[in-house]
């Protein structure tokens, strides 16, 4: 009888688990967010916005939960070219959110854009 309460409860956290992660939401692709931020910027400078064709702002610039304050609220003034940022589609930003938000100031990796 005990082994089968176990079994039961065991079972039950597992599937909460997997509920849990399926839930928790979606990740984006890192080296495509890279490369769509950086295009951004590219796409700014030959439109003359900006005087250089790196971004305004690197990954460590921030830490992670300024980067995730930052996209909930989104509100991508900071980085300026707001009109390249008003084309993006949803994917698009998450996949720079999880560049950006996986090479913060605080995380395991920072790293600077080059």
């Amino acid at each position: 009888m005990l082994k089968k309460v176990i079994f039961a409860l065991t079972t039950v956290f597992f599937i909460m688990g997997i509920a849990g992660i399926s839930l928790a939401g979606e990740k984006g692709n890192e080296r495509r967010g890279k490369l769509i931020y950086r295009n951004v910027y590219k796409s700014c400078f030959k439109r003359g916005a900006v005087e250089s064709k790196r971004p305004a702002l690197s990954p460590d610039a921030k830490t992670m939960a300024q980067w995730e304050r930052l996209f909930k609220k989104e509100k991508f003034e900071d980085f300026g070219c707001t009109e390249e940022w008003g084309k993006l589609k949803e994917k698009d930003l998450n996949d720079i959110f999880t560049y950006l938000y996986n090479h913060a100031a605080d995380s395991p990796s920072p790293a600077k854009c080059k």
